[in-house]
């Protein structure tokens, strides 16, 4: 592993010192006493504490989701900003689709959504399927289309609906007596706290329609790895991640904790839970309902020490929080910072 060793903490000590003394002075000379004292020391300790990056992998692969079950488009670089990622005006599951009763319906329930490709082009959200007329859906929607109160995983956050056209759309394609609805989120609405559902999330964390968090990671070598254990192989694709990495131990991704990509930190937060969304062929749409579901849930226990966060839910990948935006692109380095 490549390290780079003292970066964020190296600092000339005599000059930190004699800065510290004369900061001390000018708190007492304030009446600060020995409240403001403590304060500069710790400022002191902080500037003194040494980071190093570990060079642990390498970026392989980036996707985004914009429409949630629906296909990822691949990219090359990527934005990160505190409700996960974006490309152009395309931001990762920021739309929705949804039943009559404005609950969120997925690929688990209606698993041909994982074949409609998504794009933008000129202002319009852009969606195709097989046997369908491409759909257009204006990325600014008309403030006329009624705001609805939507359900996420038990989850409430808001929506505003795109529409009858879309929702016809949607409705034909998927070939059901239900009628389907699908809504986006626009900034002013307030996201929501993956804290709410595990505690292993930090109040800062932030998400839309995401199952849980806004950046999930894996790594080509743990997919690798898990194939060897299947008849059936399977891609990538079927784990959805929107970060993917290579030059790494398979499930190394379990192990790092802070990451500086680029000019952004990530601080994981927990395993990624599996269902039976893993078993729909992300080529056909087909739901298996048993591979690799079976085998993750054989092979891919939690630790003893952690069954009360996971119970008995397989888990594969990584949930990572988002400490700093920044931009990652395909080639970046991911480096581990450690605190000494």
């Amino acid at each position: 592993m490549d390290r780079l060793a003292g970066l964020g903490g190296t600092m000339n000590t005599r000059r930190t010192v004699l800065a510290l003394a004369a900061g001390l002075g000018a708190a007492a000379g304030l009446g600060l006493g020995f409240l403001g004292a403590r304060h500069l020391w710790a400022m002191f300790r902080a500037s003194r504490e040494q980071h190093e990056l570990v060079k642990v992998a390498e970026i392989s692969r980036i996707f985004i989701y914009p429409v949630k079950s629906c296909k990822g488009i691949p990219l090359t670089e990527v934005e990160i900003y505190e409700l996960g990622l974006k490309k152009g005006p395309l931001k990762d599951r920021q739309w929705l689709i949804v039943d009559e009763k404005w609950n969120m319906i997925t690929g688990r329930v209606e698993p041909t959504l994982v074949l409609v490709t998504v794009s933008d082009k000129n202002g319009y959200l852009c969606l195709n399927a097989p046997g369908m007329e491409e759909l257009k859906v204006p990325l600014k929607l008309p403030k006329s289309n009624p705001v609805k109160m939507c359900r996420v995983w038990g989850s409430c956050i808001e929506g505003r609906d795109c529409g009858d056209e879309a929702a016809n759309w949607i409705s034909t394609y998927l070939k059901h007596s239900k009628a389907f609805r699908m809504v986006n989120y626009e900034p002013p609405m307030k996201p929501r706290n993956p804290k709410d559902k595990e505690s292993s999330f930090r109040v800062k964390d932030k998400t839309v329609y995401n199952d849980l968090s806004s950046c999930m990671m894996m790594s080509e070598a743990t997919v690798e790895d898990f194939n060897t254990k299947l008849e059936k192989k399977v891609k990538m694709e079927n784990f959805r991640p929107v970060l993917v990495v290579k030059d790494c131990n398979p499930y190394a991704e379990d192990t790092w904790k802070d990451l500086q990509i680029g000019s952004t930190k990530l601080c994981r937060a927990m395993s990624c839970t599996r269902c039976i969304f893993t078993t729909v062929d992300p080529d056909t749409g087909v739901i298996d309902r048993k591979e690799p579901l079976d085998t993750l849930k054989r092979l891919r226990q939690a630790d003893p020490a952690e069954k009360h966060i996971y119970k008995s839910v397989p888990i594969f990948g990584s949930h990572y929080g988002i400490d700093k935006p920044g931009v990652i692109r395909i080639g970046d380095p991911v480096f581990m910072v450690v605190k000494h």
